[in-house]
């Protein structure tokens, strides 16, 4: 994974077929002591990061193939004499640079989430909540301003942000620039999680897990993905061809996640997409289909539509009245 700093590059335009560029780290390591080289090509791009004494990472992507650690950063070295790559430097204040040259291992875990049916405030408490190790990179309106914020188990620890000249160490009101920045103009947030020993799978629990774990039938998938057809037809009817019936779903499964995990729209583990469900995660048939009952019931009473949603949902209601009576749900 490449991720550059925000900031301003403290130097860019560079190009190796004129730079040694093992030397010009050397140089960058006694003028500003922590740091990151870009590397970018029309085939490849890479990033290497350093301290004062050693280079501590790379990444290198040549033709969709990514490569990390140290041997990663020894061949964008040998690769930047034979092919020309602009080169830009970037400064890291020396608090930060061991959390930076971690990066390379992260992992994504939501990508594309938009401030229309989310607010980084909330995601921001999200990430406390879970004791977050990893960053959260958001991308303001179209472009190209953003910011980066990092999390140690939870709590801020840095960030980085495009409209400072230089990397500082993280202040509120970088944290509080991004979050009205993103109220004004809209966002998208993607979210990374760093492996650490404390968050590193345990194989036996895992295996526990995955005896013990119930997945929903597929009746109850069918059953779901009719009933939201059916809500969805409803819906636009009564509000127009231009609601936007996703974002409203999206909505209230953020609102229903701390009682329904699975339906949290950050997870993706339950989508309904162009009037099909799919559903990769763990739960029973019970549970899911009172979740996202639930769901329905309330965006229709907010609405002010549920006695029409219940009329026109009478004839799946006979259709599944053997699974409503047993599961105990009504909408």
């Amino acid at each position: 994974m490449i991720v550059l700093p925000k900031e301003q590059p403290v130097i860019g335009n560079l190009n190796s077929y004129y730079i040694k560029v093992a030397k010009l780290v050397e140089h960058f390591q006694g003028e500003i002591g922590c740091g990151a080289v870009h590397f970018k090509s029309i085939n490849a791009e890479g990033i290497i990061y350093f301290d004062k004494d050693e280079i501590l990472n790379g990444v290198f992507s040549d033709r969709g193939e990514e490569s990390t650690g140290p041997n990663a950063a020894a061949a964008l070295l040998d690769a930047a004499a034979v092919t020309n790559f602009a080169l830009s430097v970037f400064g890291i204040p020396a608090e930060e640079i061991y959390f930076w040259s971690t990066v390379p291992d992260a992992k994504l875990i939501y990508q594309d989430l938009s401030t229309e049916f989310t607010d980084l405030e909330g995601l921001i408490k999200k990430m406390k909540s879970e004791a977050l190790t990893g960053f959260i990179e958001v991308i303001i309106g179209s472009g190209p301003q953003g910011g980066l914020l990092f999390f140690n188990n939870g709590e801020i620890i840095g960030g980085s942000y495009s409209w400072q000249q230089r990397a500082t160490s993280m202040n509120a009101n970088g944290q509080e620039d991004l979050v009205r920045r993103c109220k004004e103009n809209g966002g998208v947030f993607h979210v990374s999680r760093m492996p650490s020993a404390d968050t590193a799978p345990n194989q036996e629990a895992e295996l526990y897990v995955e005896e013990i774990s119930e997945k929903p039938s597929g009746r109850t998938l069918t059953a779901i993905e009719e009933l939201l057809v059916l809500f969805e037809r409803i819906v636009i009817s009564r509000k127009g061809r231009d609601t936007d019936f996703s974002t409203l779903l999206s909505r209230k499964f953020v609102e229903k996640a701390d009682t329904y995990p699975f339906l949290d729209p950050f997870a993706a583990e339950f989508r309904y997409v162009d009037n099909a469900v799919t559903f990769t995660g763990d739960t029973n048939d019970a549970t899911l289909l009172k979740g996202v009952v639930e769901s329905i019931r309330e965006v229709g009473e907010e609405l002010g539509m549920l006695a029409e949603v219940r009329d026109n949902v009478s004839g799946w209601m006979k259709k599944y009245a053997k699974e409503i009576d047993a599961l105990g749900v009504r909408i």
